[in-house]
């Protein structure tokens, strides 16, 4: 990974361990079929998130959205979970991380992307509805909790605004089905749609991310061209054994299927870019819901540098040796302010130096206590944090999850067991049909069945 700055863009695999990982040779000779499934995969339209089809008509409604609709608003209320509303959060953290700080008086996003009653009361009395505009994203058109909180916002936005509530709403879901495919045709509420096979996890740098992004005045051009830079020569329709190999979302997967098959169940993301934090909490869900399937899979940890220095590291470097570590850092960061020159004679080390400096020392320090204490450790050092680097970095860590799960034999699209739990929930609240789910239910909940509660005061 390479930039036109003075700072590149490297993957540094000085201490992956490759010499502990055995598996490694045998699975970077899977080249060859893994470069033919992805070329397969892309001609079928079934990896939209590498091949980007919908870029060129995304960017030109984006266009149009920021001249002539976006800048009526001063608050964006985004309904969505999961992969829905992560990568907005990132992006909203990384890139307008204004509105988390004092004085704050630009745009501000909103995301609801749990169903706490009295935190979305909270918002409902406080935003003015007048200057916010509600951003709903389901691709299915009917994820309950997403459509829950839609019921409740629909109606305080008929509430206060009779006469022009569906402006102040805008759809991104299927093109065809689902609910709020209906609700967009019933009353001509604006839509965007999810294309087709691009799963919440793999959908950031689409409308579901890009439009907060836009709406927050962020460079997602930028974004979504480091993006296209890392993602597009794994959908050309020239790929073969050799092009793939070089590529590092490959070496990346090759290094993390051999890690799990040595016993290693464990990936610390460690981000030591204090603003890019949410981007851990990003890829925890990207890994863990593509991999973790059949009894397989490694455990994403997230964490930010400095501040779990001080809470979990001592279980990384001195717990169970089943860790391994992804360490993001930018090659500088900002200078600071400089210490004072009356600091006491033991902070004497410091004088002539400035706050900024405190970070980039804490990293190198906790990158080699990592290596000291065996962990083998992959570090992605960024010539800068800005929005293109950014797009390049999720480009990267999602083609190397989808061909981790190809080399683990699992399927890193889909999300079977997430599934079961949802048909749970739409049981217990009286859905029709579930037959099944509503049997298992009342015997779990110790209704029928005869099962037994085991409940005692603390």
């Amino acid at each position: 990974m390479t930039a036109g700055s003075k700072h590149q863009d490297v993957l540094d695999w000085t201490n992956a361990c490759w010499d502990r990982l055995p598996a490694h040779p045998e699975l970077r000779g899977r080249a060859g079929e893994m470069a033919a499934k992805l070329a397969g995969e892309v001609a079928g339209g079934k990896l939209p998130f590498l091949a980007l089809p919908f870029l060129n008509a995304l960017a030109n409604d984006l266009a149009e959205l920021e001249r002539a609709y976006l800048p009526r608003f001063e608050h964006m209320l985004l309904l969505g979970i999961g992969g829905s509303a992560l990568g907005a959060r990132a992006l909203q953290k990384a890139f307008a991380p204004g509105q988390d700080l004092p004085g704050h008086a630009g745009k501000s996003l909103w995301i609801m992307d749990n169903v706490d009653a009295s935190t979305l009361e909270a918002h409902l009395s406080r935003l003015p509805a007048e200057k916010t505009l509600v951003y709903v994203v389901s691709k299915s058109g009917d994820t309950i909790e997403t459509i829950g909180q839609y019921f409740l916002v629909k109606q305080w936005l008929k509430n206060a605004l009779p006469g022009a509530w569906k402006d102040h709403l805008l759809l991104n879901t299927d093109e065809k089905k689902g609910y709020l495919r209906q609700e967009a045709a019933q009353f001509g509420i604006r839509t965007l749609p999810v294309p087709d096979n691009l799963g919440g996890r793999y959908s950031a740098i689409s409308a579901v991310g890009l439009v907060p992004a836009a709406f927050l005045g962020m460079d997602w051009r930028a974004l979504a061209r480091g993006f296209k830079s890392v993602a597009a020569p794994l959908a050309e329709p020239g790929l073969d054994a050799r092009k793939l190999a070089v590529h590092p979302s490959f070496e990346f997967a090759v290094w993390a299927k051999a890690l799990m098959d040595a016993g290693y169940s464990e990936l610390i993301t460690f981000f030591y870019i204090p603003q890019w934090a949410s981007f851990a909490d990003w890829f925890t869900q990207l890994w863990a819901e593509s991999l973790g399937k059949d009894g397989q899979g490694s455990q994403p940890i997230p964490a930010v540098g400095v501040t779990d220095q001080h809470s979990v590291n001592q279980m990384f470097l001195d717990g169970p040796r089943n860790k391994a570590c992804l360490f993001v850092e930018r090659a500088e960061g900002p200078a600071g302010l400089p210490f004072p020159a009356d600091m006491p004679e033991i902070f004497d080390y410091l004088q002539g130096k400035r706050f900024g400096e405190l970070l980039p020392a804490e990293a190198l320090g906790t990158r080699m206590a990592l290596c000291q204490s065996e962990v083998p450790l992959l570090a992605l050092r960024l010539g800068a944090d800005d929005a293109e680097r950014a797009g390049k970095m999720m480009a990267l860590l999602g083609a190397a999850t989808l061909l981790t799960g190809w080399l683990m034999g699992i399927n890193p699209v889909d999300q079977p067991a997430v599934e079961l739990g949802k048909r749970l929930a739409k049981a217990r609240l009286g859905a029709s049909g579930l037959v099944e789910e509503k049997t298992a239910l009342a015997a779990f909940t110790g209704q029928a069945g005869g099962g037994t509660r085991d409940e005692r005061g603390l």
